[in-house]
Order: C-alpha cells, then sequence, then structure tokens
C-alpha cells in the first residue's frame, strides 16, 4: 500500500459480474470514480488481499479493502465572514447558516466556506476529528439549503453527538414547498437512496447500492399548486429530502436537479430550510432544541402564495 493511510473501508460483495470500479463507484457516494481509478491504479485497493486494476469483475463473497490515504489539501485559512449565531458554549456552536455558501471546503472552492468563517469565529477552538477540510462539521447541509447547523469545539463533543446522529436520536425538522397537492396530511417516505446510476451529480431511490432513508412529512399550508411542508428526518443521506419529495412526485420548488428545469418563481435552487435541530449537549445531557428564522426569500414567497389563492 502506498501513502499515509487515513481511513480503511472493508465491503462484502454480495453479488459478482460487475467491474470493481464501476461498483465502488455506487456503493461509496462520497468518492468519485476517477478517486476510486486512482485508488485503484496506486494499489490502494485490495480484493482478497491483493490490488486489482480498475477492470476487474467481482466475484461473490470477493471481500474489498479500500485504503484511503491522508488527503494532501491546501492550507484553509480563516475568514472574518459574519454568522448567525443561534447558540454558543464552550462545546458547541449552532449557526443559521444563509443560502449559497457551501459548508465545507473542497477541490476548487477553499475559500468562502462556513468552515472558514466558523475558524475565524472559533479561532483554535474546533474539534479536529474530521481534519483539516472539516474541522468541527458533524453534519451539512446542501449549498442552496438555509439553517441550522451544528459545529463542535472539541473532540469530545464532537465524538458524542456523531453517535446521537448515528443512533438518530438528533432532532432534525426542515420546512420545504414543493409542487403539487399532497393528498394526504402526514405520510412518511421510506427509500433507500444511493448514487444516482448514471448521474454521479445525483442521488436516486434506483441506486443498485441505496442505503436506507426515512423522511416523515406533514402538510403546514396548501396554496393549491404548491404545498408547505414540514420534513422530520429519521436518517442523514444525501439530498434526502430532495429526493424522496421528487419521488413521490412532489419535488422541491426551485429545485431544478431533481424538479422541473424552469422554476415559475425567481429563486436560487431549492426551498429547503433546516428549521429545527435538537439535541442533548454533550456536557450536561439536557435536550435543547434550536429554532433557525425562516430566510427573507422564503417568507416573502409564502407570503405572494398565499396572496394567490
Amino acid at each position: 500500500m502506498t501513502g499515509n493511510i487515513n481511513e480503511t473501508i472493508n465491503i462484502c460483495v454480495e453479488q459478482g459480474g460487475e467491474r470493481i470500479d464501476r461498483f465502488l463507484s455506487r456503493d461509496l457516494e462520497d468518492l468519485s470514480r476517477s478517486y476510486i481509478q486512482k485508488l485503484l491504479k496506486d494499489g490502494n485497493i485490495e480484493v482478497n488481499g491483493k490490488p486489482v486494476k480498475a477492470n476487474y469483475k467481482l466475484n461473490t463473497l470477493d471481500k474489498i479493502v479500500v485504503n484511503i490515504p491522508e488527503p494532501e489539501a491546501p492550507e484553509i485559512l480563516p475568514e472574518d465572514i459574519p454568522l448567525d449565531v443561534l447558540y454558543e458554549d464552550d462545546d458547541i456552536l449552532i449557526v443559521n447558516k444563509p443560502k449559497g455558501m457551501v459548508v465545507h471546503p473542497a477541490p476548487g472552492h477553499y475559500e468562502h466556506t462556513l468552515v472558514n468563517a466558523v475558524m475565524y469565529h472559533c479561532k483554535d477552538r474546533l474539534s479536529g476529528i474530521n481534519g483539516i477540510l472539516r474541522p468541527g462539521i458533524v453534519h451539512r447541509i446542501d449549498m442552496d439549503t438555509t439553517g441550522s447547523l451544528l459545529v463542535c469545539k472539541n473532540d469530545r463533543a464532537h465524538q458524542i453527538l456523531a453517535e446521537e446522529l448515528k443512533a438518530h436520536s438528533v432532532t432534525r425538522r426542515y420546512h420545504a414547498i414543493v409542487y403539487g397537492s399532497l393528498k394526504e396530511d402526514t405520510g412518511t417516505v421510506n427509500a433507500p437512496i444511493g448514487r444516482h446510476p448514471t448521474d454521479r451529480k445525483k442521488m436516486s431511490t434506483r441506486s443498485a447500492n441505496g442505503r436506507p432513508a426515512v423522511t416523515h412529512y406533514k402538510v403546514l399550508e396548501r396554496f393549491g399548486n404548491y404545498t408547505y411542508i414540514e420534513c422530520e428526518l429519521e436518517t442523514g443521506r444525501t439530498h434526502q429530502i430532495r429526493v424522496h419529495m421528487a419521488y413521490i412526485g412532489h419535488p422541491l420548488l426551485g429545485d431544478s436537479v431533481y424538479g422541473p428545469a424552469k422554476c415559475p418563481f425567481k429563486l436560487e435552487g431549492q426551498t429547503l430550510h433546516a428549521k429545527i435541530l435538537g439535541i442533548r449537549h454533550p456536557s450536561t445531557g439536557e435536550y435543547m432544541e434550536f429554532d433557525a428564522p425562516l430566510p427573507e426569500y422564503f417568507r416573502q414567497l409564502l407570503e405572494n402564495l398565499r396572496r394567490k389563492i
């Protein structure tokens, strides 16, 4: 193996006959196919204890070990970007993320992210568990999604809250506006989500290697051709609410990725807001809930829809 190994992933193949690079690009949704091919080329992926090439055809019960080297990234610098702080103490910081802000740096996007802003705000008081690219970040929301986001200031808080997320004991309620009129006032979408089989920038319920995903929703207000809803996450897959609502025929207003390409309103991305975040405090054990006010564009859109009823 090459490089300074940072993470090892073990996978057991249940069905053979597929090229390993294609299989892994679906199974490992956070890794691009080109990066997986580089790992294969560098000998960082083994099948049954031996390095293989990208065109290796998998057999049933093959054991795959993926070794991901420590990432080489440029220095991430603090930036004096204003934060809308909902709550802060020695362990945690809850911020109301604005629309258009990326949560953490990524290749080609190392500046003007929430992490840059948080590094300036917190100085050297951030958890280091997720490395230099995601210090303090326990979970994330999409660039065009607004609302409550949890940041941890130390490793102990990070570990405790990461376990809460894993156990689905964190409350996460989002507000959204969707196309169409939902038949029922409440409902649950239970459909696995994984990388889209042909478009790697999208997630899908049709992935061969989808992971369990459950979203509960309830209607807050009806506007004829549109519905204002609240969605509560039981799991936290990438694009979960966007994919699930599109799956049941009610994509989010403004979501050109999973809904109509043209939107009847002037919007920047999907109408989705992380309104309520509830956690047990990592030091006191007390349950705390944080409510991020709806952004101005969302409030104005609701008023416009009410006037048209």
